[in-house]
């Protein structure tokens, strides 16, 4: 492991942003109460990365909590060191794998899902890697609240036309699809956040396909 890893991951856990493995279950039920210190809505951004979608949904919704969450510390040092920078103060780290979500949030915690530009697992004997499989989509419908959404990004047709497919077969409720964002009448503020790896796929010309749905 390199050194400038070494050095990030023992920043990490001096980070009062970020909440690491088990250290989390305790705020089971309780995240906006014990953690954020108030009653506001806690939206989750699944397998956030650096955490940009993250911070910057929080800038633009101070009265909602922001929860980015991914098993690679060294990724969420970088989202986590500019929320506390930039004094961002809505926003956490939780840095477990996403198929323990059930682990810390309780039935019916989280008022919405952002899943941006994940692994597509492209290989059918990865299929339950998907963050849009039904084993994901079945924990997801118990941490919602009733009428919360899940917002698919993807710069991957492949994942885009699968979890299509997806809502389909399970009887989900379609509210967005569209597999040209930016040029489509969706593409609003939030919408048009880009992170680091969305820029390089615009550059060479890549369609952003967009899903927005419930259960």
């Amino acid at each position: 492991m390199g050194k400038d890893k070494l050095r990030r991951f023992a920043e990490i856990d001096t980070f009062c942003n970020v909440v690491q493995l088990d250290a989390g279950k305790p705020n089971k039920g309780k995240w906006s109460k014990d953690f954020f210190k108030n009653d506001n809505r806690i939206i989750l951004e699944l397998a956030c990365g650096k955490g940009e979608y993250t911070v910057n949904l929080a800038r633009m919704f101070p009265e909602k909590n922001f929860i980015g969450i991914d098993y690679k510390g060294n990724r969420l040092w970088r989202g986590a060191k500019t929320a506390l920078e930039d004094g961002v103060k809505n926003v956490a780290f939780l840095r477990i794998q996403i198929e323990n979500l059930l682990d810390y949030f309780e039935e019916g915690e989280i008022d919405e899902i952002w899943i941006t530009f994940p692994d597509p697992q492209p290989q059918l004997s990865r299929e339950k890697k998907r963050l849009t499989s039904p084993r994901f989509l079945d924990k997801y419908k118990v941490l919602l609240k009733t009428g919360g959404y899940v917002n698919l990004k993807t710069d991957n047709d492949g994942l885009h036309a699968y979890t299509s497919d997806k809502i389909t077969e399970l009887n989900l409720l379609l509210h967005i699809k569209t597999e040209d964002l930016y040029n489509s009448p969706y593409a609003n503020e939030v919408l048009s956040i880009k992170t680091y790896y969305e820029k390089k796929y615009l550059q060479h010309n890549k369609n952003i396909n967009y899903l927005k749905f419930s259960f």
